[in-house]
């Protein structure tokens, strides 16, 4: 890769590209609006309510709607008090403006798309925002890494479902993006506006109304980091750039925002909401891995090979690049802003996918200045490292092509409807179009690599999301049991008994009065009122043993076989009528009812 490597001399920002016009950058904003929608759109509209997050997220949300309760959090029957309420709001809000408030109470989950309306508004910011900080070093540059993150495996994933992280990331990148341009001006760029140290505090209260401190967390390890590099390498900006941040004013002004609704929880929960959200959830996550979701060290290197794809093919590159040049200020910026989460990320015992994904905006930076770079200014001769780098990036990006392109094909042969030759034909154009980004980067047109390797994702994931997503069939368990349940259920029922198989998509599919239980409390309910149980094989034994102390019986009308991914597992589910008793029978064995 001659031209590759090349390293600017000087700040990509100075130089123009003929990437694009003043008429293309008056059109960005739209434009990124428009290919977010093309890519993502066909996962929000045709996908089910999936296990677990976003199937309680919406959850939760309706109910909201149902009680006109919006200070309190509940699933179910049972309080949620995990994060605070900001996401349910818009959520519920999204679903009202929508038109469907009316139809709520029949359960239909096909609706799940207006909740996850609010991922999709934030991820679109969020893509819209990376152009915004982007620009400081030239509107190419802003335009590329708003490409790179928003053709992201994960930040589609996270835009597509009814979940916090895509709202979080924009709320983020408006903290960043004032702070980058505050150390900024401490080097002698322009000075930053009242207004917009406001509006950077206005998002840093949305963020904690969204997940709690996470957004602080994010902003504390880039100051952080930035204090301990310019200490250490006498950088000469001074620590007073902070004073720009106007702590009093800002600080006054998050808690306006945020202060009403930490009140109203308070006195409604008894202070229940945060001993549960800051106590048994945020740090638990930090003291260990939480909900089996605990990993080493170096889980988000090896994830990011999918997650970051395709942007993946550039990024180590990049990050090549922005070592080459950390002594300009706002690449060192973009160096603290992802080193110190990615690393926090990594020493945290419990991971999940998207925890890291506050990092990847300044990396989807990092590498539009790499795929920029102008040709020639420092020539050819690149450290054996930053070889390297290359080296493994286009490794990373092989393996993510494999895999996004084997996904649509063998996945609905092994949980569902098998084998579909458009979804092949499909898959086998994305992955020519993906391997043609490989052939042309080594000749030094990384802009034409760029454009192949976006290309193949927009074939690729429209694919896996609205061709093979729904013919998973074995997935979507819950469907075939809510389905079932219209069938079976008559006027007067109470609502369902579900023993076993309690899954957040059929609590969303079934409604919130659905009662969880086990075995026997099935067996219980069913002598006592009678209806529907919906019971899986491994509750099985102990429903029909305690049936029979209770001298009651139930009637098997269908049954639904299919794949648990949230354990991993094969389930089996059957569906009884229960005979309701007319005098509730003496204690059997010791038992009270």
């Amino acid at each position: 890769m001659s031209d590759a490597t090349a390293v600017p001399a000087s700040p990509p920002a100075a130089k123009p590209h003929p990437l694009g016009s003043e008429r293309l950058h008056r059109l960005a904003y739209p434009l990124l609006a428009v290919l977010c929608l093309m890519l993502w759109l066909p996962g929000i509209l045709s996908l089910p309510a999936l296990d677990r997050d976003e199937s309680r997220f919406a959850q939760s949300s309706r109910q909201m709607l149902e009680s006109g309760n919006f200070v309190d959090i509940r699933f179910g029957q049972v309080p949620r008090y995990k994060k605070p309420a900001g996401i349910y709001w818009m959520q519920a809000a999204a679903t009202a403006i929508a038109g469907h408030v009316e139809n709520l109470a029949d359960g239909d989950d096909t609706r799940i798309w207006t909740y996850r309306l609010p991922s999709l508004i934030g991820g679109i910011a969020a893509v819209w925002l990376t152009y915004w900080l982007g620009s400081v070093f030239g509107a190419e540059v802003g335009l590329v890494a708003a490409l790179l993150l928003g053709f992201s495996v994960l930040l589609t994933a996270e835009a597509t479902l009814a979940t916090t992280d895509a709202v979080l990331l924009a709320a983020t990148m408006g903290v960043e993006g004032v702070l980058l341009r505050l150390y900024r001006a401490a080097t002698g760029d322009a000075p930053v506006s009242t207004r917009l140290v406001m509006w950077g505090w206005a998002a840093f209260a949305i963020g904690i109304l969204v997940k709690g401190p996470v957004i602080a967390g994010v902003a504390a390890a880039t100051v952080a980091a930035l204090l301990v590099w310019d200490w250490r390498a006498k950088t000469g900006v001074p620590w007073t750039w902070l004073k720009g941040t106007k702590p009093l004013w800002g600080a006054a002004l998050a808690l306006l925002i945020v202060a009403p609704w930490l009140i109203a929880i308070w006195r409604q929960s008894q202070g229940a909401f945060f001993q549960q959200s800051l106590g048994n959830d945020f740090a638990a996550k930090l003291a260990g891995g939480q909900e089996s979701h605990g990993a080493p060290p170096g889980y988000n290197l090896v994830l990011s090979t999918i997650a970051f794809w395709p942007a993946i093919l550039f990024v180590l590159p990049g990050i090549g690049l922005g070592i080459a040049h950390a002594k300009e200020p706002a690449v060192r910026f973009l160096l603290a802003w992802a080193g110190s989460w990615w690393l926090i990320c990594e020493a945290v015992p419990t991971k999940l996918p998207h925890y890291v994904l506050p990092a990847y905006p300044a990396l989807a930076i990092l590498a539009a200045l790499w795929v920029l770079a102008p040709k020639g200014e420092v020539g050819a001769i690149v450290p054996f490292w930053r070889k390297t780098l290359s080296s493994i990036a286009v490794l990373q990006y092989a393996i993510g092509l494999a895999a996004l392109s084997l996904a649509p094909v063998w996945l609905p042969k092994f949980y569902g409807d098998g084998l579909a030759a458009g979804l092949v034909a499909y898959a086998l154009v994305g992955a020519l179009v993906g391997l043609g980004a490989l052939a042309v980067l080594p000749t030094g047109r990384r802009l034409i690599a760029l454009s192949l390797a976006l290309l193949s994702f927009l074939i690729l994931a429209p694919s896996f999301t609205a061709g093979a997503g729904p013919r998973l069939s074995d997935l979507w368990l819950s469907q075939k049991l809510k389905a079932l349940a219209a069938k079976d259920i008559r006027p007067g029922d109470p609502p369902p008994v579900l023993a076993g198989y309690e899954e957040p998509s059929l609590v969303f599919a079934l409604g919130a009065d659905v009662d969880l239980t086990d075995g026997r409390g099935a067996a219980k309910q069913g002598a006592e009122l009678g209806g529907l149980a919906l019971v899986d094989d491994y509750e099985r034994p102990q429903f029909l043993a305690h049936l029979a102390e209770l001298q009651s019986d139930a009637v098997a009308l269908d049954e639904a076989t299919g794949f648990n991914y949230s354990r991993g597992k094969k389930v089996h589910v059957t569906v009884y009528r229960m005979r309701k008793l007319i005098t509730a029978p003496p204690p059997a064995h010791g038992v009270t009812h």
